[in-house]
């Protein structure tokens, strides 16, 4: 029986698997396609760690490392749902919350001391940040806003905020002495097993990574951002905030890059407070409070310190003295420096953009900002669309073009600042890059505190997203951009790649072009406001950016997007768009039984997973049911059934429902399988007889809390009562199996 796997993952998506996947199921068995999950969850991630320690009825088995071997062939067929990219904070409170919920799981050792503090914090460093993501990736990443989305997007346009020409909005960036500027880049000729090592003043030898193997043809990059620098930019950027009366803010992705940017987080709370650091640094730091966990972290924590009031004063005073911070949520005093995790750059920026270039002030007002991106990279991308707005006004979703994305991240491609690569230099040196030969590919002067990068690109991955990219380009006829920088070493050398590998494909009669990204950007937002679209064809991090960047202002939202992923062997990884995991919509769900997430990105992934079982088996109503679900989901797009903020009105239930119903009413009127429209004729005929009654169901639950039996590793029965309140709709359902 053909199978496809549909991922168990966290918060708001999670919960909406819980009504959604009874609907997948059952009609999915028309079709004979068997729909199995796998729990790739944060808590499920960090049980399977630590399975060994655990009775038998707790453990369970590692779903993520089968899913990485099944992603390598041709028969995979997976349904990927947003994850929990976990910062330190989130992987405390999931193992508190295991810990309450009677796993014997050991608490995060943040100074490990002994072997067995040292195996632990591996195995949690194994599950934190983007852990997920580069396992499954197996191919690189085609992601577009489908034909109904965008026109539903152009009909219904979302609100998007006026700019003024005089806006203050600006972005701040480094520009020396970051990674951009810093880096240094090397193809390797043949396969070889690299060391990474820190060299002292007196000869004395630290190997920071023993053994990172690499094939032939790949890239294999080192940078390092200098500490000194960073503070010194950082302070004058919040000198610069004050004297020009902006909200101050920074916009990091401390999930993704799970072990440079909480580092960098920490540069920037300590920077903002810098008489709180000077005077009680040493103090906070024996009570194991970190800037690095940011500031609610430390504010939670004074209670248990001696003199914590007496912080906790400062700390407001300190507040009261820089200028005003950006916040999270004005009317809970949460600021931008409270969670590393709570503001990450590729959706805080594309929102702040959408906001007239505002972002809300600690009076509850918007301002005008000065974004804190210290790295260069690409940083430049933002100002590019922050300059085009203030000189353009803003963009019209009515009129405005596309911009899809062709993203190379197959083989965990630029994986930077995250796993096992990324270093806090603990003294003077060098770190330096060496193969078995003992040649220096790489090296680096180094000072205590800088922060030191690796990243590896192999030559596979580069040549299938060179050719998907010409097949994108082909396929959409629509010009496809390369945005890379020559004056980048990274860049540089991808560069000469595309040029080797492109003359292999039928390119006659595209236009492809390399850019450097802020030009790029430029080029394609002069093509946007036309109402043309634009293939941007980038590396990892700026796939995930500008999937957010151009969705966010096109659609309102980037969990939207068709997102897939042709894997290299054969198979097919269908990501259900790019919107996060959304633990606001947990809180709203908790708190009155509403639960506002949009599942739009999982009928888009649906619709093309069995698109791909058609295809690879020859399943004829695999086929039938991902066209039948196409229009059915353009019928709820037109017929305005995606979930509403407010409680009392529909939400993620209520849109399962209609897309069931619709979906139903398709299969019930194609004409290519009479069996198939037969069987569903009366499912058809009893939820559009039973709408009101159901709708009735589903709205009467919401107002009052719901109890979900858990944050991180919800209990599965309240969850399931909670999501499928309605038992008319329930029935109907269970009719199929």
């Amino acid at each position: 029986m053909a199978t496809i796997i549909y991922t168990h993952t966290d918060e708001a998506p999670l919960l909406a698997t819980y009504s959604f996947l009874p609907v997948i199921e059952a009609y999915a068995s028309t079709a004979g396609v068997a729909v199995e999950t796998r729990d790739i969850s944060l808590s499920g991630r960090i049980i399977a760690q630590f399975a060994d320690r655990l009775p038998e009825d707790q453990r369970i088995d590692d779903a993520l490392a089968e899913l990485g071997a099944l992603a390598k062939t041709p028969e995979a067929n997976i349904i990927k749902l947003p994850n929990i990219s976990a910062s330190i904070p989130q992987l405390k409170a999931a193992i508190k919350e295991l810990q309450d919920q009677g796993y014997a799981l050991p608490d995060y050792p943040d100074s490990p001391a002994t072997d067995e503090d040292r195996d632990v914090r591996a195995r949690y460093d194994a599950v934190k940040g983007s852990a997920v993501n580069p396992v499954l990736r197996e191919g690189n990443s085609d992601r577009r806003a489908p034909a109904s989305v965008k026109n539903y997007a152009r009909s219904h346009p979302h609100s998007m905020g006026a700019w003024s020409p005089d806006s203050k909005t600006n972005v701040a960036t480094m520009g020396a002495d970051d990674f951009r500027s810093n880096e240094k880049s090397v193809v390797l000729e043949s396969d070889d097993t690299l060391t990474i090592q820190h060299v002292a003043p007196d000869g004395t030898v630290t190997v920071l990574k023993e053994s990172v193997p690499v094939l032939a043809g790949e890239v294999v990059d080192g940078t390092v951002m200098r500490a000194a620098a960073l503070d010194a930019f950082l302070t004058e950027q919040v000198q610069r905030a004050k004297d020009e009366g902006v909200l101050f803010s920074v916009h990091l992705k401390a999930t993704m890059m799970k072990v440079s940017d909480p580092i960098i987080f920490g540069h920037v709370v300590k920077a903002f407070l810098p008489a709180v650091f000077d005077q009680y640094g040493d103090e906070l730091a024996a009570a194991g409070l970190s800037p690095s966990d940011g500031l609610g972290s430390i504010l939670t924590g004074l209670e248990k310190v001696q003199n914590g009031a007496e912080i906790k004063a400062a700390i407001e005073q300190g507040l009261s003295d820089g200028p005003a911070l950006a916040m999270v949520d004005s009317d809970r005093g949460i600021t931008n420096l409270h969670v590393p995790s709570d503001v990450i750059v590729d959706a805080s920026m594309p929102a702040m953009i959408r906001t007239s270039g505002h972002m809300w002030g600690p009076d509850g007002e918007e301002a005008d900002t000065l974004a804190v991106i210290p790295d260069s990279s690409y940083a430049g991308v933002y100002q590019a669309v922050i300059d085009d707005c203030r000189a353009n006004g803003a963009l019209d979703p009515t009129t405005m073009g596309s911009v899809p994305n062709v993203g190379l991240m197959a083989q965990a491609a630029e994986e930077y600042g995250s796993h096992d690569k990324t270093f806090e230099i603990g003294g003077e040196g060098v770190v330096q890059v060496v193969n078995t030969a003992g040649d220096v590919l790489v090296e680096h002067d180094v000072q205590a505190g800088d922060i030191w990068r690796a990243c590896q690109t192999k030559d596979v991955p580069i040549r299938n997203w060179v050719e998907l990219a010409v097949t994108r380009a082909r396929a959409s006829d629509t010009p496809a951009v390369f945005w890379l920088d020559p004056t980048r070493a990274h860049d540089a050398n991808l560069i000469e790649k595309v040029k080797q590998y492109l003359p292999e494909h039928d390119t006659d009669g595209l236009q492809i072009e390399i850019m450097p990204p802020a030009e790029a950007c430029a080029f394609s937002l002069e093509r946007i406001r036309k109402g043309e679209d634009t293939i941007s064809v980038t590396g990892n991090v700026l796939r995930d950016y500008n999937t957010d960047l151009f969705p966010i202002l096109e659609l309102g939202t980037s969990a939207k997007m068709l997102s897939i992923v042709p894997l290299i062997n054969g198979g097919g990884l269908f990501e259900t768009g790019a919107g996060g995991s959304a633990p606001k919509h947990v809180q709203q769900l908790v708190k009155e039984n509403h639960l506002r997430w949009d599942s739009l990105g999982e009928f888009l992934a649906l619709a093309s997973s069995f698109e791909h079982l058609a295809t690879t088996t020859g399943n004829a109503r695999a086929q039938i049911l991902a066209d039948t679900l196409d229009r059915a989901t353009g019928t709820f797009l037109e017929e305005n059934k995606s979930p509403s903020r407010k409680a009392g009105e529909i939400d993620n239930r209520g849109s399962h429902f209609y897309l069931a119903l619709y979906w139903a009413q398709e299969l019930a009127s194609q004409q290519e399988d009479a069996d198939l429209a037969a069987a569903f004729a009366k499912v058809a005929e009893d939820l559009a007889a039973n709408e009101s009654a159901i709708a009735e169901e589903l709205l009467a639950v919401q107002g009052s809390p719901a109890d979900i039996g858990g944050y991180y590793r919800p209990d599965d029965a309240k969850a399931s009562a909670v999501m499928r309140p309605s038992e008319t709709f329930n029935g109907i359902l269970a009719t199929l199996a």
